[in-house]
């Protein structure tokens, strides 16, 4: 409400209508009796997402596709704001009404409970988005004082805040600058900017999710967990198992299954799998360069796919070398793909890439690496801490850090717990920064 007031009237639509769908579809004994409550559940919460987010982009796109027939065509245009969480909160009440339809889950009676569940703050408006069959039972019982989940939950909100001030936002000034003047950049500002830009989003999304699964914990609710060092993934599929974890299992559970999956032929099967990233991109954003970075990983998923039904494998048989390369490969590409997730338009997005052939050679060239950024320190200080990140992630691999830091000694924890906020205190960027996944 403090974003626009006219927007609480969305997610109260969006609660109630679940709410009564699911009770509706309690009391039918056969899926083929609630299937269309289950229909009128889909059709109102994602007409609301399609019109509220995607009308404009729709309606922009035909204009464009007739006027290049010469035909010519006045797009109505919506004139409002996108309402924050949108997209999040919408899929978390349609998993709901699915288990429901599914018999997975039993209708909530409480609608104060299952209001908390759809508007449950620390998780809201950028997830992680949550699945009714965990959080739910979770907020009927009665929760006091835990030691243990404090410390948990503040650990795991210290770690979160340093991502994002430290890293994340002191990223953010490199990658700004290049991605705004593009044309100016030389190979060098242009490969950093690729690959500031992967750490930002990482370490602003992850940072966040952290934020909301440290602050839920510290009420004894547990979240999912939503990332899982992906950069240190050895394959496509591999990242994918490991980033925005709840919406790459809602995809799965809720998109890929109900094509089929990969229990159909092989076409099917390589349909469906494009399908989900090309709706995944869309989800992102409406705008085609969201919908192209889908294309590029579905792509990807698709060409690994053919691959192992024939046995092939791209890095032969595994070593120590080549599970190095399979990381190095596969960070790469996503870092390349990351570039159509952050240009406002395809055309933008290519320029960047035009500018890795632009060298220079002179007196100045060493300046020009860290010009973006103001200042010689002020580029140190975000290379360290990103080497300081990346040395951490790869000492846990995909084990919780709240549970490795619980194991060092009293000493080494505290000492942890007092470096990290005094980086936060004399590193951080404090101007006004919101989260990148806020906009979708």
């Amino acid at each position: 409400m403090s974003w626009e007031p006219g927007y609480i009237l969305l997610i109260m639509a969006s609660t109630l209508v679940d709410y009564s769908v699911a009770k509706k579809m309690g009391r039918l004994p056969t899926k083929a009796q609630r299937k269309p409550w289950l229909w009128g559940s889909l059709i109102i919460n994602l007409g609301l997402l399609g019109v509220f987010k995607y009308f404009n982009f729709f309606s922009n796109s035909i204009e464009t596709a007739l006027g290049s027939f010469n035909i010519l065509f006045d797009a109505p245009q919506l004139e409002f704001l996108l309402p924050v969480g949108i997209s999040f909160y919408t899929f978390q009440t349609l998993s709901y009404s699915i288990e429901v339809y599914r018999g997975n889950q039993q209708p909530e009676t409480h609608l104060g409970v299952f209001a908390l569940y759809v508007s449950f703050f620390p998780q809201l408006v950028a997830g992680p988005i949550e699945r009714s069959t965990k959080l739910l039972p979770q907020l009927h019982l009665s929760h006091s004082y835990n030691y243990t989940n404090i410390s948990l939950g503040l650990r795991q909100i210290l770690w979160g805040i340093f991502k994002k001030v430290v890293i994340a936002d002191r990223a953010a000034v490199y990658v700004n600058q290049v991605f705004g003047e593009v044309g100016e950049a030389n190979a060098i500002q242009a490969l950093l900017a690729m690959y500031f830009f992967s750490i930002q989003i990482y370490c602003d999304f992850s940072g966040y999710s952290d934020i909301a699964i440290g602050s839920a914990r510290l009420m004894n609710i547990e979240l999912m967990r939503n990332f899982k060092t992906p950069y240190f993934s050895k394959s496509i599929r591999e990242f994918w198992a490991r980033w925005h974890i709840s919406l790459s299992t809602w995809f799965r559970d809720y998109v890929y299954i109900p094509l089929g999956g990969n229990r159909v032929s092989l076409q099917r099967w390589l349909l469906n799998l494009m399908i989900v990233f090309l709706v995944s991109g869309l989800w992102h954003g409406a705008n085609w360069t969201f919908v192209f970075w889908g294309a590029l990983h579905g792509s990807l998923i698709v060409i690994s796919s053919v691959l192992s039904q024939y046995n092939i494998k791209i890095f032969g048989r595994s070593s120590q070398f080549k599970h190095y390369l399979a990381i190095f490969c596969t960070f790469h590409w996503v870092t390349f793909a990351w570039v159509f997730f952050r240009a406002e338009t395809l055309p933008h997005a290519f320029n960047m890439l035009s500018r890795l052939f632009v060298f220079t050679a002179d007196s100045s060239l060493w300046q020009s690496v860290y010009s973006p950024i103001d200042t010689l320190p002020e580029f140190s200080i975000l290379i360290v801490a990103v080497l300081f990140l990346l040395s951490v992630e790869w000492k846990i691999g995909q084990q919780k850090l709240t549970t490795a830091i619980g194991q060092l000694s009293v000493l080494k924890r505290w000492s942890w717990y007092y470096a990290i906020a005094l980086a936060i205190l004399f590193f951080g960027v404090f101007e006004r920064s919101e989260f990148i996944y806020f906009q979708f």
